[in-house]
């Protein structure tokens, strides 16, 4: 029989709260009624529920720590947020358990304070030293002020800055913070040698009851926000903490949900843990989301996950990147890489399975995003949401086949245009059209070959995406009486296309490079090669053009590095 709540799980006050932090929970029997009680909530079951099983005994064991834990001492209750535009274009309705809302914009201060309160008072004395890839750090400096005890933080060298600095700033003079290794990892071997040779007390971000405990909190507040039918609760997985203690609480009391880890697929060490049966140290990770960079899930994560789990997706950075734009577009938030992994996962799994109307929860866990990397995002998400392709195009080198070729790309928008001449008998273009759905691609690339344009679809190649778009150029022998012009246009539909049908026959493109980059104009770098005997044709040319631009022949950098 599935466990549905009788009566609703009702917060009591905060003073109520404080004034009972130690107490047990107690279980009443009133008529086919189990009434479970604590000093934060009053859950009732069917007495003849599963709850009381015995394979489902361990998630009561952590039932009784999850109602218990201490986290609302600094922790908020953060919102359950429906995502409207999300929803729309998922046919599911999706929401957003907004968890990077927390005074230190991640879940895990609710881990961290709930272990350092269950730690004696000659302990904290002490000190306090852990390992993080940044967001428990906060949660611990966060904690280690507010209970005015030492800390030690350790976190990796790749640890985004804003990070770091949010560590020192919510710490204070208090908190230490050093950084060693390039992951997790080897973040946490080196605070073991201090924990050793300073004799502090250790708080783990994640293989700890406590710590699970405090995590599960999550969902101690999604079910009660959201008492109806739920299909399935996405989490993000680094070391499986948040995992662990989410799928603890929702298989105890609603053991109908579903509830599905999310990792990246260059960070999926607890995928591959639960599907060997063991836990399985990866001997690199990725690092693009940082936050769930670890080598080597927990023990109890690793149980607990085992048990509980209904099963984890991947997905790539692409797929992270979409999920952030997503976010943004309902909220106007922006997550962190980590932040974003259960609605990608969420994303995914809806369109593997074929979902349709149905209620999926995802955990927005952080939010701690270096403002640096918004450029990668936003140049990936088009991508990772199937909003543009990427294609090279072969052309050959003749008047009037780059024309032909635009007018093949109609009234799409254009994301980027890049081409160098370097053959006397063919032209290659990398160009970047916004397209609509997954598989139109496709269909983009058999017009272009129809047309007689041999063509590559790059959309899914990392180097295209990386490397390569930023690469198209360089000096060529073949650009004889070469002049270099920046030209400005209004960016909007249709305005690169109006662009190149302007542009006059009689002088061939030696060179072309454009990148929309949101911006209300655009700037579009052309080489034209122009016989000295046309230079006064050309300048009356330019003039009639009408549009702004600048000469740009003389450049140092043109000289260097294209003319």
């Amino acid at each position: 029989m599935p466990i549905v709540p009788i009566v609703p799980i009702v917060p009591i006050g905060a003073a109520q709260r404080a004034a009972g932090h130690a107490a047990e929970i107690e279980a009443t029997r009133v008529g086919a009624i189990i009434i479970l009680s604590s000093p934060y909530y009053l859950i009732a079951f069917c007495a003849a529920s599963t709850l009381f099983a015995p394979s489902y005994m361990a998630s009561h064991d952590y039932l009784k720590k999850i109602l218990t834990a201490r986290v609302y001492d600094v922790a908020r209750e953060t919102e359950l947020e429906r995502a409207r535009n999300l929803s729309v274009r998922l046919g599911n309705d999706v929401w957003l358990k907004r968890e990077d809302n927390q005074p230190v914009f991640s879940f895990k201060l609710r881990g961290a304070y709930n272990k350092m309160a269950h730690i004696d008072a000659e302990a904290l004395a002490r000190g306090v030293i852990t390992a993080s890839a940044g967001n428990h750090a906060q949660g611990v400096a966060f904690s280690a002020a507010r209970m005015n005890v030492r800390a030690i933080i350790v976190v990796p060298v790749t640890t985004p800055q804003v990070k770091v600095d949010a560590v020192r700033a919510h710490g204070g003079p208090g908190v230490e913070v050093i950084q060693a290794g390039e992951s997790y990892s080897d973040a946490y071997a080196h605070a073991l040698r201090l924990q050793a040779e300073r004799g502090l007390t250790f708080v783990h971000p994640f293989d700890d009851p406590h710590v699970i405990a405090g995590q599960g909190t999550v969902a101690m507040e999604i079910l009660r926000q959201h008492q109806g039918p739920i299909h399935a609760i996405f989490v993000p997985i680094g070391g499986g903490g948040l995992a662990a203690g989410v799928a603890a609480y929702v298989k105890a009391v609603r053991p109908e949900i579903r509830v599905i880890g999310v990792q990246t697929d260059d960070s999926c060490a607890m995928a591959q843990s639960l599907a060997a049966g063991r836990r399985v140290e990866l001997s690199e990770v990725g690092l693009f989301s940082d936050g769930t960079a670890v080598k080597l899930v927990g023990d109890e994560t690793f149980r607990l996950c085992a048990a509980h789990l209904d099963g984890v997706v991947t997905v790539d950075t692409d797929a992270l990147c979409a999920a952030i734009k997503d976010v943004f577009q309902d909220t106007r938030s922006v997550l962190e890489p980590a932040g974003s992994l259960a609605v990608a996962g969420a994303k995914a799994y809806a369109q593997r399975e074929g979902l349709a109307g149905k209620t999926l929860v995802a955990i927005t866990s952080g939010a701690n995003m270096n403002f640096d990397r918004m450029r990668f995002v936003a140049e990936r998400a088009e991508v990772g949401e199937a909003r543009e392709a990427v294609f090279a195009v072969t052309l050959p080198e003749e008047r009037g086949s780059f024309r032909r070729f635009c007018a093949l790309i109609g009234e799409r928008n254009v994301t980027e245009f890049n081409y160098r001449i370097a053959d006397a008998q063919t032209a290659h273009i990398f160009v970047g059209v916004q397209i609509r759905q997954r598989g139109e691609s496709d269909a983009i690339a058999a017009n272009f070959a129809a047309h007689g344009f041999a063509t590559v679809d790059l959309t899914g190649d990392e180097l295209s995406k990386q490397h390569v778009r930023y690469m198209v150029g360089g000096r060529s022998p073949l650009a004889r009486d070469e002049r270099l012009f920046r030209f400005e246009f209004p960016e909007r539909p249709g305005a690169l296309m109006k662009f190149l049908s302007a542009m006059a026959p009689e002088w061939n493109i030696s060179l072309f490079h454009y990148r929309n980059q949101g911006a209300d104009y655009s700037s579009i770098l052309v080489g034209l090669q122009v016989p000295p005997a046309d230079h006064a044709a050309f300048e009356r040319f330019l003039v009639a053009l009408g549009y702004p631009f600048w000469e740009e022949s003389s450049n140092p950098a043109y000289h260097l590095f294209l003319g």
